[in-house]
């Protein structure tokens, strides 16, 4: 014998109906079956909706009405295109002995718990009639057994308590004598002593089943639902949740009363007190493995076996120094919401007895905040303790896993990968049994947090990073084809997943949560929503995704200005954006400090360099106790391929022409020109280096003509470059002269800073410097006479865009 119970999605459609008349036409070649059923799906709300629209004398109770009616009938007709007459007959009797009732609810103006007993189980009644009449219409050796004529309760409607020693004693006799294969019984529903209609509460035809197993003693009871078995966690809210295949009874209740809505604890007791092994099975998968229940100890997945969670909470805190060492303050608070039937989730004191924290379900907390200020009135009056707190807009996430007491550091990992990814901890529950650690947080952080953990506890550490770039131009349009061309790599070799969820341009912003397809991002962006600096801003925020990480690929000051806002949501920033660092010295500090405060990276390696290891190698200087003596460099990349092809036999205007069109300055020559952006990347090494420094502080000696200097426009500067062309000849020939190489130099040395156009003479470090390149040359207290040398292409579009890839990587890393 097997018992097997189908739920009410199991059972919702036609289709679903087809699905388990065939597992149970397999099943029942093996041997005898007992099949209990759901209403069908949705079925049981609408009853319940039809009583009380009836109770409240509002006529649409008559609408539902036909909502079900229809839905029954359909149902019926797809499943038996021919011979469906008996089956309606039946059905439409039934039905008319609901509209019945409805109708005398609306007559008498009340709806009682007996009548909602005998209201509600219409629908098991119903749905196991037509599946049962159906096997038969098929050739099965099938029937249908009126569960209330079993399963015998006391009259406390509505969860009615068993009668085991009857109802075990009538299950057995029945199925001893079962004339058919396959019988098909009702749940939910019973009878009392006394022969009224009785239900057994929530979850009660999981109940039904756990009865009929128990009593007839079978080898394993299988629950056939619409998923695979209990899940890691809400696969709905984390792609790579995947089934359980073994887990303990006291696991699957830790996991069910935070939300894992598989299985009702209570419903199953029968079965776990006779070590009755349960089996979750997916009907719409039949060949899925699912997950097996039992008290065999699993330790397959690690400690931890689940992460669940239950949204729609409500923190109550009752504190007050007149709590202290005064016995009786818990007693009073857990009777006054035991009286009001308010049930407790989660609760948690601190060892001071200064407050007590209680979490509750949110319809809940109005009537609680109530009951509980009037029971403690006195006190509030005297100001012994304060009027109960109430916040709204709470989850519950929690760790479940019967091995979790055996490992250090689970809650660690727990709260560290929580507090990394910006999500705040409100209270803080676990058991001495250490099988769960429960945590209260925002609902809006529920999803972050659950693929957080997930990621932690269950994936192979890979690391999942989602970006959202703006600025999509040259340098980045060569990024997100490097992300493209790497992903794979990155996934196999790094364990990286890293996915672009957002894009921006200065027309455009795309985004998805799931991940843009970088095969045509182009037309993507093409199509997209209007884009604003701020609602970028605001739609990364919102996705309040994991490992979050703004990439700023372009020299816009307001987007720079808006780095302190991605910081405080913990969204790391990524930049070429030289404006940001070189900007008001507090304004740096300032980014700093929220870096370090929310746990958000800011990294701007392609500030100076581009793809150079230039700031990383400082860093790492100064971090290893190092002191900075002085540097020298060349750090435009763009200058020096201006000068490096500048001659007496070519136009300065044309040399600066080319390095624009090639990628080497920035959209605006000016900045490279005026030595603005030198200064810039100088200032940073500077600041990096330890020095309070900003970039009016920094020697500036120009080299442009006057006329080019004073432009307004970047067409007005060009025309300056064509009409100045004897001021730059004469600065090459001056150099020729002397048999010097033209360069444009930084330095920074004893604290001051300077950038200017040089002659550099031969066997300089600088001298031979060619096309694009950059060289940085740093002294210090350990490399005081041979300076650390770091040289190579500091400009061009693929090589910057490496520098922020390999940033991204880092954080990958981390």
């Amino acid at each position: 014998m097997k018992v097997l119970k189908f739920g009410g999605t199991s059972v919702g459609s036609s289709k679903n109906i087809n699905s388990v008349i065939s597992i149970l036409e397999n099943y029942s070649k093996k041997g005898s079956i007992a099949c209990v059923v759901s209403a069908v799906g949705g079925i049981t709300d609408k009853l319940l909706l039809a009583g009380k629209q009836a109770q409240n004398k509002d006529h649409a109770f008559l609408e539902t009405f036909e909502i079900i009616k229809e839905r029954h009938f359909s149902i019926i007709k797809e499943l038996n295109p021919t011979s469906h007459d008996v089956i309606l007959s039946y059905v439409e009797d039934k039905l008319n002995s609901l509209k019945s009732l409805l109708e005398g609810i609306y007559l008498i103006n009340e709806l009682s718990p007996k009548t909602s007993d005998k209201l509600v189980s219409f629908g098991e009644l119903l749905s196991s009639f037509i599946i049962a009449e159906t096997m038969k219409n098929r050739e099965l050796s099938a029937g249908r057994k009126n569960s209330q004529e079993l399963v015998v309760t006391n009259s406390n409607f509505t969860k009615a308590e068993v009668d085991y020693s009857v109802t075990d004693k009538n299950i057995r006799d029945y199925f001893k004598s079962a004339a058919h294969n396959i019988t098909i019984l009702p749940g939910f529903i019973s009878k009392s002593k006394t022969g009224e209609q009785t239900t057994l509460g929530r979850g009660g035809s999981d109940f039904t089943a756990a009865i009929i197993a128990a009593a007839l003693k079978v080898e394993q009871l299988e629950i056939w639902t619409d998923v695979s078995g209990m899940f890691t966690t809400n696969p709905k809210l984390v792609k790579q949740a995947y089934p359980i295949q073994k887990i303990s009874y006291e696991e699957a209740m830790e996991l069910s009363h935070f939300g894992a809505k598989v299985l009702y604890p209570p419903t199953v007791q029968p079965v776990l007190n006779l070590d009755i092994p349960i089996h979750i099975k997916n009907t719409l998968e039949p060949e899925a493995l699912g997950t097996i229940i039992s008290n065999e100890e699993s330790k397959s997945n690690g400690p931890v076996k689940g992460i669940s969670n239950i949204s729609n909470i409500a923190l109550l805190t009752l504190e007050g120094s007149g709590m202290v060492g005064i016995p009786g303050f818990s007693k009073r608070l857990f009777e006054t919401l035991s009286q009001e039937k308010i049930n407790i989730i989660m609760i948690t004191q601190a060892s001071s007895e200064h407050s007590i924290c209680l979490g509750i379900e949110e319809k809940d907390a109005e009537n609680a905040k109530l009951v509980i200020d009037a029971v403690f009135e006195n006190e509030i009056a005297l100001n012994k303790i304060d009027p109960i707190i109430v916040e709204m807009g709470l989850s519950i996430i929690a760790l479940v896993g019967d091995n979790m007491k055996n490992h250090q550091g689970i809650s660690g990992k727990m709260f560290s990968s929580l507090g990394k990814n910006n999500v705040n901890v409100r209270a803080i529950a676990q058991g001495a049994s250490e099988k769960n650690i429960t945590a209260v947080i925002a609902e809006k952080d529920v999803k972050k947090a659950l693929n957080t953990l997930h990621e932690q506890f269950f994936e192979s550490k890979t690391k999942q990073l989602n970006v959202f770039i703006t600025g999509v131009g040259n340098v980045g349009e060569r990024l997100v084809e490097q992300i493209k061309q790497q992903k794979k790599y990155l996934k196999e070799n790094l364990k990286i997943k890293l996915r672009v969820i957002g894009l921006s341009n200065s027309r455009h912003m795309i985004f998805d949560e799931n991940g843009i397809n970088l095969s045509d991002w182009k037309s993507q962006l093409e199509q997209g929503e209007k884009a604003t600096l701020q609602g970028f801003f605001e739609k990364t925020k919102a996705l309040n995704l994991r490992n979050s990480i703004f990439v700023d690929v372009t020299a816009n000051k307001d987007i720079a200005d808006l780095y302190a806002q991605y910081l405080r949501q913990s969204i790391g920033i990524v930049a070429c954006n030289k404006i940001a660092c070189s900007s008001d010295f507090e304004n740096y500090k300032l980014l700093k400090r929220l870096s370090l405060k929310y746990n958000a990276p800011f990294l701007f390696e392609t500030n100076v360099g581009a793809g150079l290891p230039v700031i990383d190698t400082l860093n790492n200087l100064v971090a290893s106790g190092d002191k900075i003596k002085s540097i020298q460099a060349v750090l435009s990349g763009s200058l020096n391929f201006v000068f490096n092809n500048f001659s007496d036999s070519t136009k300065f205007y044309d040399v600066v022409k080319q390095a624009a069109s090639e990628g080497y300055t920035e959209p605006d020559p000016r900045i490279d020109l005026s030595g603005v952006d030198v200064a810039r990347k100088i200032l940073i090494l500077a600041r990096e280096s330890g020095v309070e420094m900003n970039l009016e502080d920094i020697e500036n000696t120009p080299f442009l003509s006057e006329s080019g200097l004073k432009s307004d426009t970047i067409d007005d500067f060009y025309n300056t470059l064509i009409t100045d062309e004897a001021h730059y000849q004469s600065l090459y020939a001056s150099a020729k002269s002397k048999n010097c190489q033209l360069k444009y130099v930084a330095k920074f040395d004893e604290g001051k800073a300077s950038v200017g156009l040089q002659e550099i003479p031969e066997g300089h470090p600088f001298y031979n410097l060619e096309g694009k390149d950059n060289i940085v040359m740093f002294y210090t207290q350990r490399y005081p006479e041979q300076p650390m040398i770091i040289k190579g292409a500091g400009a061009g579009a693929d090589v910057t865009a490496s520098g922020l890839f390999a940033d991204i990587i880092r954080l990958g890393s981390d």
